[in-house]
């Protein structure tokens, strides 16, 4: 017997974080309105912009000034991080009613395998639009479909063809791939981003057909694994199966800060450095893991001329002690920094082993440490994150007691 095809759908929801606030605000369902990083400095950067603001040509990333520049009428909203997780756990559940195989894909995006669900509820059309109402008349945001066979088909559909339907759907069956998405340029395949757009450019290949029909090799010998991956997904090639379990296997652990301004010295660039370390193996400690690998990287605020750079380092032990794993990162950092000014630093540990067997070794201060942070832990559970607080994240330099009040970087 011929097995069914798949029939997999990405749901996005339109300017997310500004559709809540516009759902919770109704008086500003008619005006410009965005969602910035901190709205009482003309330089924080814009999160999210409505479809009015856009029209105003308000983007994502931009900062404040530059926003209310284009268009002085904008409405500027604090984000609210709690609110914005809450309202996507909500959309995750609408749309289990639907089928239970539903797999986050971010805050705003859901992969969904309709495959068993379509004798109960019609065609794939009609269940997405099914799914689209009850989604809007729960929270008030207004979610796009993309339908294919396959995660990375749908999610190609999504963002290239339905967030420009009137009704926000698209369907794209394997047999117009050639016919729809391999004429778009080459910027438009999931995962190539500028740089890459650069190098397949001067490879002589400028759409996604262009790549899907070069040799595999070729693509594997310029780019080893990740170039496979490339020729895969322009030629719609994607087993994977949406998966709800997908993360829930920790293997790493890491946290990242976008940094109010450019940080130009090593003394100054080693206090947020800090405050990420003790935060991630506060993680790290609180759910029972340590880690033997250690990643650092920086970023220049240059988007068009990235900086910086991604390096890790084996550890000889496994750990969870702020200042043995900080004391990697300074080393990461010294040997790899370039001296160019500093916008995005991030830390992570992987190799994760459970804290609770590992080996002694002699003059192991592990113990003695992991006691002491683990008091510290409880007092910030208790009375919050800046009961206790490092010296120096007091500094002009520090981020931490700033960043107390706030989920992933923003106020909750």
């Amino acid at each position: 017997m011929k097995q069914k095809e798949r029939v997999v759908m990405m749901g996005d929801c339109q300017s997310f974080y500004a559709s809540v606030e516009k759902a919770d605000h109704p008086q500003y369902q008619d005006r410009p309105l965005i969602v910035a990083g901190d709205p009482e400095r003309r330089s924080g950067i814009v999160l999210a912009a409505c479809p009015i603001a856009k029209r105003y040509g308000v983007t994502t990333a931009e900062n404040v000034g530059t926003a209310l520049a284009k268009c002085p009428e904008l409405v500027v909203m604090r984000p609210r991080m709690e609110k914005y997780i809450h309202v996507s756990l909500q959309i995750t559940e609408i749309m289990r009613q639907f089928t239970d195989l539903v797999e986050p894909y971010s805050i705003d995006e859901q992969h969904l395998d309709i495959t068993g669900s379509l004798s109960l509820f019609g065609d794939p059309d009609t269940l997405a639009r099914m799914v689209q109402a009850e989604i809007l008349r729960n929270t008030g945001v207004y979610c796009r479909f993309g339908v294919s066979y396959n995660k990375a088909v749908s999610k190609m559909a999504c963002d290239n063809f339905a967030k420009k339907n009137a009704d926000g759907i698209y369907l794209l069956p394997r047999n117009k791939l050639q016919e729809v998405l391999w004429p778009l340029p080459i910027r438009k395949l999931l995962m190539v981003g500028s740089r890459m757009e650069r190098h397949l450019l001067n490879m002589g290949l400028p759409t996604i057909g262009h790549l899907a029909n070069a040799p595999m090799q070729r693509m594997k010998a310029r780019f080893g694994v990740n170039g496979e991956v490339l020729w895969r997904l322009a030629n719609g090639i994607d087993p994977s199966p949406v998966n709800p379990n997908s993360h829930q296997g920790v293997k790493s652990i890491g946290h990242e800060m976008t940094l109010p301004r450019d940080y130009y010295s090593l003394e100054t660039i080693a206090i947020p450095l800090l405050e990420l370390t003790e935060l991630v193996c506060r993680r790290c400690r609180d759910k029972g893991f340590m880690g033997s690998v250690v990643s650092i990287s920086c970023r220049g605020a240059d988007f068009d001329r990235p900086t910086g750079f991604s390096r890790q380092l084996k550890l000889s032990d496994p750990t969870n002690v702020t200042n043995q794993v900080y004391e990697a990162v300074m080393v990461l950092f010294r040997k790899h920094w370039d001296d160019l000014p500093v916008r995005k630093v991030g830390v992570t540990l992987s190799g994760l082993v459970a804290d609770d067997a590992y080996q002694l070794t002699l003059f192991d201060e592990r113990p003695k440490y992991q006691a002491l942070e683990r008091a510290t832990d409880e007092i910030k559970r208790r009375y919050g994150d800046s009961a206790i607080l490092r010296a120096v994240s007091l500094t002009a330099s520090g981020q931490a007691r700033d960043r107390a009040g706030k989920i992933g970087g923003h106020y909750r």
